[in-house]
């Protein structure tokens, strides 16, 4: 829907100005008038250079939501009005297009919108949890507090993801590094052994034979086995795209040997942590359910926290539902009974949060120290067994002159 730069007067001449999405100009003005304004001017919002060429802005990191949570706080805390924290807000981010951001949510709440409704327009910055807790702080009076909750949430949700991500780099990298060293040896080092093996004449061994034949496929194919790599790499996006496919790779990283482990104790720990922080700012656990599985990153996981909402709206417990999941640990299970049963269900979610965050740092570990000599060995196995088997005709060559 178009967007428009409006400015007007209240009934009290009081001047405002700010932005209105609308079907068209005059639907604009027609809004603004029920809403009390008069001596209306609307024209259409034009776009500026960073729309046109988005990438001169940046994305908006988690962390710039962070900081912005941490300090939105602070100042709603030490009695600032909303307009002019969002105004400083704008005036210190150094992120370009999160700035423009913040100053549009300034606008739509000078003229009239609510804090909430004004965020649910950059869903891409401030997801349905992000809103949905913002939500509730205004409606409770507790918005500092939820912002508060909001900046630590982000902050230990950060960290989660970034030693996943610290856990997945290495074997990827060493992968990667491997296609390219053996890349590299079938282009450049083979052909080079190739020529001298021509020189001295006779039959090579069988895997020496073996080698040479890849690296001729390798030099005169290499823009074909390019493009099976890419369009590889498409079809398998493609796949994972689908509702079949997103199932059967999100189940298969559940259950997979080394790093299903780990998947499970981050799945149990983002659940755990986010439950904890809608419930603390008075979110019904109904709806509370309903963010956390969409925003659980993993199909499968989402499916059973459905499951367990319908379970729970049929009259269930949150804990026995959850437990037919076979997802959460019996452990988890039945502490979250038991906060259930004492009326301090956040309290222990936190708790349970607290325990898998230091799990996942321990499996993280015990992951990355066992990945290490396998995918060294790997690597050496691959470079070492092409080196030997270029290096078998001087063996024997040296074997028959000796």
């Amino acid at each position: 829907m178009p967007v428009f730069l409006w400015a007007g007067t209240t009934k009290k001449d009081e001047m405002k100005k700010g932005e209105i999405e609308a079907a068209d100009e005059l639907a604009a003005r027609s809004l603004l008038r029920r809403q009390g304004f008069k001596s209306i001017d609307v024209r259409k919002k034009p776009k500026d250079l960073l729309e046109y060429v988005p990438f001169l802005a940046g994305g908006v990191k988690e962390k710039d939501v962070v900081v912005f949570c941490r300090i939105f706080s602070t100042m709603i805390n030490a009695g600032l009005p909303l307009i002019q924290c969002l105004d400083l807000l704008a005036q210190q981010e150094k992120n370009k297009a999160f700035a423009k951001i913040i100053r549009a949510v300034k606008e739509n709440i000078e003229g009239g919108t609510s804090l909430t409704d004004a965020l649910k327009k950059y869903p891409k910055v401030f997801d349905e949890l992000f809103v949905n807790l913002i939500a509730a702080g205004e409606a409770g009076g507790i918005l500092d507090v939820v912002l508060e909750r909001l900046s630590n949430y982000l902050e230990k949700a950060m960290k989660l993801k970034r030693k996943v991500k610290s856990a997945m780099t290495y074997p990827i990298a060493v992968l990667v590094i491997s296609v390219g060293v053996v890349a590299l040896l079938l282009i450049k080092v083979i052909p080079v052994f190739q020529k001298m093996f021509e020189g001295m004449g006779g039959e090579l061994p069988g895997p020496t034979a073996m080698i040479v034949a890849m690296s001729e496929f390798a030099q005169t194919y290499w823009w074909a086995i390019f493009g099976v790599i890419v369009v590889l790499v498409i079809a398998f996006n493609r796949f994972y795209k689908t509702e079949k496919g997103r199932w059967m790779m999100d189940s298969a990283m559940l259950k997979a040997p080394i790093f299903g482990p780990v998947f499970k104790k981050v799945a149990v720990a983002k659940f755990s942590r986010t439950m904890a922080t809608m419930m603390s700012s008075g979110v019904p656990i109904l709806e509370g359910l309903n963010i956390v599985s969409k925003t659980s990153g993993n199909v499968v996981v989402e499916s059973a926290l459905m499951k367990t909402r319908q379970s729970i709206s049929e009259g269930q417990s949150i804990a026995e539902p959850l437990s037919e999941t076979g997802i959460f640990p019996s452990m988890v299970v039945q502490m979250i009974a038991v906060g259930e049963a004492t009326g301090a269900l956040d309290s222990m979610l936190n708790k349970i949060a607290d325990f898998y965050d230091d799990e996942v740092d321990t499996a993280v570990d015990a992951m990355t120290s066992l990945l290490e000599p396998a995918m060294m060995v790997f690597l050496g196995g691959i470079v070492g067994g092409m080196i030997i088997a270029m290096y078998l005709p001087i063996f024997k060559m040296a074997s028959v002159v000796g």
